[in-house]
């Protein structure tokens, strides 16, 4: 166990960050998960919960901190943890605009940059930043959770080029519709602007449905420990939907692409 690849997972409570702790684990890494609350945490064999919040910076810190003082290095870290928002762009306010961002952008940060000093000193490290098939891709009703992962691969290809010079690389995971309860029980705008009610019950139900029917997080999984101790590649899309949008959007021409994502979302 000595000579195990560390890697830390984000938001292991659920879904795919739950999953893809359970894959490493089964490579023989040492897997540490992170949780917003241990005592509420469901335990995962073979995994090592660490307490930490991703939106506070003194619990990032400790968190990183304390998995060091355990490990003494840090081989991987998988930003897994995100949350996401449904409703017109034009309903969404600054307050939930911002704690979107502060989770799934300035969250990932602050967990990179707590790693980094380390892999930096270690002269080796991957970080594998799960963003979307939404980072490169629109969807209506979801703007703001779509710029945060277009934002998110922004980040990940600049802070590629920064680090590699330490022997870190940075790659990103996009998946497409996965059967997790962050997509069946996403969260709506507080506010409500009649003239979108519409659409957005349309958009709603186009979503219920194909999540329900999307894969389970296994095949996402398998992708970011592939992405985390495989050859490095900037972008990984889980076989399936996600790979074939990938395709579609580099070499088919923009409108058809865009009236597909439409009758995806139901809309005319």
């Amino acid at each position: 166990m000595s000579n195990s690849k560390v890697v830390i997972v984000t938001g292991v409570s659920s879904g795919i960050g739950r999953t893809a702790a359970v894959k490493f684990v089964d490579q023989g890494c040492r897997v540490f998960g992170t949780v917003r609350n241990t005592a509420r945490a469901q335990p995962i064999p073979g995994v090592e919960l660490v307490e930490m919040d991703i939106r506070d910076e003194a619990s990032v810190q400790h968190g990183i901190q304390t998995i060091i003082a355990k490990a003494e290095r840090i081989d991987v870290l998988v930003n897994s943890a995100g949350v996401t928002l449904l409703g017109a762009t034009e309903e969404t306010s600054i307050a939930e605009a911002n704690t979107l961002f502060d989770t799934n952008l300035l969250g990932l940060l602050r967990t990179t940059q707590a790693v980094l000093p380390h892999m930096r000193e270690q002269r080796s490290g991957r970080i594998v930043n799960v963003s979307s098939v939404l980072g490169f891709l629109p969807a209506p009703y979801m703007g703001l959770y779509s710029a945060s992962k277009h934002a998110v691969e922004g980040l990940s290809e600049t802070l590629d080029h920064e680090v590699r010079q330490f022997g870190i690389r940075v790659a990103l995971v996009e998946p497409s519709f996965t059967k997790t309860n962050l997509d069946l029980n996403a969260p709506q705008t507080a506010s409500k602007i009649p003239d979108y009610n519409k659409e957005l019950g349309v958009v709603s139900q186009a979503i219920q449905k194909n999540v329900r029917k999307a894969p389970e997080p296994d095949g996402v999984a398998a992708t970011i420990v592939d992405a985390a101790l495989g050859a490095w590649k900037m972008r990984r899309t889980p076989k399936g939907e996600a790979s074939l949008l990938a395709k579609l959007r580099r070499f088919m021409p923009a409108g058809p692409v865009e009236k597909g994502l439409r009758k995806t979302f139901g809309l005319t």
